[in-house]
């Protein structure tokens, strides 16, 4: 959340030392980052060695200590008890680190050999949820880490961006009291609600927005289709990846009665960059966006974290389906539509 968010920097080219103070309404991880003085250097690989350079703290109330040999991802760590419950977490997540890159070198090279992903991203998925099973729900269930409010961040990892309160909320109620009396706590409270109000079945929440005409429209005005809400951004590669396929879908379908809603994260000013990126990749429907990036009124209405996501609403805008993708997106409009031969 961005309530949580800080920036603070100390210019080290004179010392050795750097002493931050801080006013901390919870135990929070922030990033440490060292920027050289590469005057002169501005090639790539500075660059890279900089953007390496970084170090990830639980910080808590106390003194802290952070001791860098020669680099600040080759660091010590001392006086923060969440930090070393993080750390304790992380390493049990970096055993899989292995198998993630193997994975996602798989699926760079068949995307560049345009060869077919479904299958390697089911596997992807599949070590995804068991990271999380073992890994994060145990820390969560642990007696001795429940009750930490590193419990929160597992939490989070645990349940993804796109929360299942069905999952989530038992897992949140058998956290100790510290955990879910933290402000943190207190929002992902709020997020299994706003979940619950987002579940297959439940009506879609109504909203309009600004057009690329400037003029508003509304969810309401598709009633009677099939329509997928899509969330999405010009700046965003894994939304420009997937739109092949949801312009696929749109043109095998939007005769029987499916169109798609775009829902633009696009940022302030990037109105033209918007726009030409709904004319380079063919997106041929309605879409809306205010030009507010992660403060977009409509995303933050649906609880939106991570983009790409999308919902599928009947023609009485009911929700039926939720980040559909890929194949799965095909697979469902299919059975929808030429399985049942009718949306009503």
């Amino acid at each position: 959340s961005t309530k949580f968010r800080f920036n603070d920097s100390v210019d080290l080219r004179n010392s050795k030392t750097a002493i931050f103070q801080l006013n901390l309404t919870e135990p929070i991880l922030a990033q440490l980052r060292v920027v050289p003085d590469r005057t002169g250097d501005t090639s790539r690989r500075a660059r890279q060695a900089s953007a390496r350079d970084f170090l990830s703290v639980y910080l808590e109330a106390g003194k802290i200590t952070v001791l860098a040999k020669d680099s600040l991802s080759n660091s010590t760590i001392t006086g923060s008890k969440s930090h070393d419950l993080y750390a304790g977490l992380k390493a049990k997540v970096a055993v899989y680190d292995p198998s993630f890159t193997a994975l996602y070198a798989k699926y760079s090279d068949a995307r560049k050999s345009k060869s077919p992903t479904d299958q390697i991203e089911q596997s992807i998925d599949s070590l995804d949820n068991l990271v999380k099973e073992k890994v994060y729900l145990g820390f969560l269930k642990a007696p001795a880490t429940k009750n930490s409010p590193v419990a929160i961040y597992a939490l989070t990892q645990y349940a993804g961006y796109a929360i299942n309160p069905v999952k989530a909320e038992p897992v949140f109620k058998q956290l100790g009291p510290v955990p879910r009396n933290l402000p943190s706590g207190k929002i992902f409270e709020e997020r299994i609600a706003l979940a619950k109000k987002l579940e297959i079945g439940q009506y879609a929440i109504p909203f309009s927005q600004a057009d690329t005409a400037g003029k508003i429209f509304s969810l309401a005005s598709l009633k009677g289709k099939v329509v997928l809400v899509d969330f999405w951004a010009s700046w965003c590669g894994p939304c420009r990846a997937e739109n092949p396929n949801v312009v696929k879908a749109f043109y095998t379908y939007k005769d029987k009665g499916f169109t798609v809603l775009g829902v633009s994260l696009d940022q302030p000013g990037a109105k033209e960059r918007w726009m030409k990126a709904i004319h380079d990749d063919g997106l041929a429907w309605n879409h809306v966006s205010d030009l507010k990036y992660w403060d977009n009124e409509v995303s933050k209405a649906y609880g939106i974290q991570a983009i790409p996501q999308n919902y599928l609403l009947d023609n009485e805008g009911k929700i039926i389906g939720k980040n559909l993708r890929g194949e799965a997106l095909q697979i469902f409009l299919k059975n929808l539509f030429e399985t049942s031969g009718s949306t009503n």
